[in-house]
């Protein structure tokens, strides 16, 4: 029923129906960039097969319907049996589904695995942001599990398999198996050294007993964990598998479910071992070593992941900007509003470049690549999920009171925002990571110097930035309180050398001009009304069909 006084109009209509991929010109050139072009044909069908299931009315209601069902714990059944099984929303396993029929934890077999798969994650994050978890440990434990030949062959096809199977089974029994991570301890946080859950070794070679807490669990309901005990010669590396080969459930105590600000549709939990069974992975007393690839792989994933919400947010506020009208025509032909959209989509296409640029150097897989990607994900991991929120609100500014009704969506981009800055280590922790890595690994400061380099001579503006940076390194009295003017100085110079490269003049322009030339406010918005403002918003425009 319709009254006379109920007439809507001036609304834009559902950023609904499109593709994701295609539509992103950021993502698809990057793409194209770093792919052999031999297989730039069936990388594009995958990934716009992907981006037109992201952007289907489906998926979208796959992921309002689960953030707003959370997962449940069920820690017993009506007897007082222990269960510690979390029950998610049928809208969660369809996501989850989704993303592993798609490759989106099979990336270290296949040609370009990396990029392909880099490329999808960010695509399908733009559904729904929590699933990207079990996605990313699943993924990130290969390179920890690969420590053990013998636990790699047994787990790798499972892990990379493209069959979701949500139940609670022996390894055996499934053909395809997810994978967690529990460091994390009340009295350490990141700390991990300082670590109390301790391992006895069993009758078995390589097999132990944990007893001991881990204050967070990513993935409770998953297959198998790699977690981090204290064993009699140090801090050690283990599988932890939740069923048994024989069956039966090992013992893992689910306490409760994080209440969480955000990813509400993905379960996190504190837990409790009791002489639970692990198999080590890696020597004892070499667990950080063991498990920091994993560490380094869900880093990548933290910027992939921060790089598709600024990418949906900015999408969604061109789009709103594009069709609302205000004052006489469109928003988004408004000079203030279109330099807010044009300073976001700079921001966001920043983010997506560099992220695609990391997922390569893993591809390519040499001594400077892998150099290179040792420092740089730490400093790209460090600024673009700080970035991710400021973006986000700003974004949600833009579609004014609509933006701050949940059904906008742009309320549950805002909650996500801030995940990814803290998920893998906080920024200190990336900032400290870099300083190590400057002091004891030179080759990696090289590579990324190298890589800047190639862009050397193209903007005057980042030759500068590039001389003011080596500066504050030759410099290194009181470095440790410097650590983060040093990195955020360091992936401003890495991110304006990609775009001077590789954007549209208009983009790299922008983004010297204001980033590193200081052309620029505290706020969006305040770039240089002299630049091709109009240009940036057009690209970043999402299209119908």
């Amino acid at each position: 029923m319709s009254t006379p006084t109920h007439t809507v109009d001036n609304q834009p209509p559902p950023l609904v129906g499109h593709d994701v991929y295609t539509t992103d010109n950021a993502l698809t050139e990057a793409v194209a960039r770093h792919a052999d072009p031999a297989l730039l044909p069936e990388l594009t069908e995958e990934l716009s097969e992907l981006g037109r299931a992201a952007g289907s009315a489906q998926a979208q209601t796959w992921g309002t319907e689960a953030n707003a069902c959370p997962p449940v714990l069920r820690s017993h059944d009506r007897y007082g049996n222990r269960l510690d099984e979390v029950d998610f929303h049928p809208a969660w396993h369809r996501l989850l589904g989704h993303a592993v029929g798609a490759g989106l934890t099979d990336a270290w077999s296949r040609p370009a695995g990396h990029l392909r798969r880099a490329a999808g994650f960010l695509v399908w994050s733009q559904a729904e942001a929590g699933n990207g978890c079990p996605v990313s440990m699943t993924h990130a434990a290969v390179p920890a599990l690969r420590a053990d030949p013998a636990l790699a062959a047994e787990w790798e096809p499972r892990l990379g398999s493209r069959i979701y199977d949500q139940r609670l089974v022996a390894p055996g029994g499934k053909p395809g198996a997810l994978f967690g991570m529990g460091m994390t301890e009340k009295q350490g946080g990141s700390d991990v050294r300082a670590n109390t859950t301790r391992a006895q070794p069993l009758a078995e070679d390589g097999t132990y007993a944990l007893t001991g807490h881990k204050w967070f669990c990513s993935a409770p309901m998953s297959d198998a964990f790699l977690v981090l005990a204290q064993a009699p010669d140090g801090l050690t590396c283990f599988l932890l598998p939740r069923v048994l080969a024989d069956g039966s459930r090992n013992v893992f105590a689910i306490q409760r479910l994080k209440d969480k600000l955000g990813n509400r549709s993905n379960a996190s939990a504190e837990v409790e071992f009791d002489r639970t069974w692990a198999r080590r992975v890696g020597a004892e007393g070499r667990g950080v070593a063991t498990i920091i690839e994993m560490v380094a792989a869900t880093r990548l994933d933290c910027v992939l992941g921060s790089a598709a919400l600024m990418r949906q947010a900015v999408a969604q506020a061109v789009h709103h900007a594009t069709y609302r009208e205000a004052f006489g025509g469109p928003l988004v032909d408004k000079p203030l509003m279109r330099n807010v959209l044009a300073d976001l989509a700079v921001e966001s296409e920043a983010a997506t470049t560099t992220a695609l640029r990391l997922a390569a150097a893993y591809d390519a897989d040499t001594e400077q690549e892998r150099s290179f990607r040792r420092l740089a994900v730490a400093i790209t991991k460090f600024w673009v999920t700080k970035r991710c929120s400021a973006v986000a609100v700003e974004a949600l500014e833009c579609l004014g009171g609509n933006g701050y009704v949940e059904e906008s969506g742009m309320p549950r981009i805002f909650r996500e925002s801030p995940l990814n800055s803290v998920w893998e280590g906080s920024g200190n922790v990336q900032a400290l990571d870099v300083l190590r890595v400057l002091s004891r690994e030179p080759l990696a400061l090289n590579a990324f110097l190298g890589e800047i380099g190639l862009a050397r001579g193209a903007d005057h503006r980042l030759d500068r930035a590039v001389k003011g940076l080596l500066a504050e390194l030759a410099d290194l009295d009181g470095v440790e309180a410097r650590a983060r003017r040093i990195v955020e100085r360091m992936a401003l110079v890495l991110q304006g050398s990609l775009l001077v490269r590789f954007a549209p003049a208009a983009v790299a322009d922008a983004f010297c001009a204001s980033r590193l030339g200081g052309d620029w406010g505290a706020t969006f918005g305040t770039l240089p009304h002299t630049l091709g403002l109009a240009a940036i918003v057009d690209r970043a425009r999402p299209v119908l069909p």
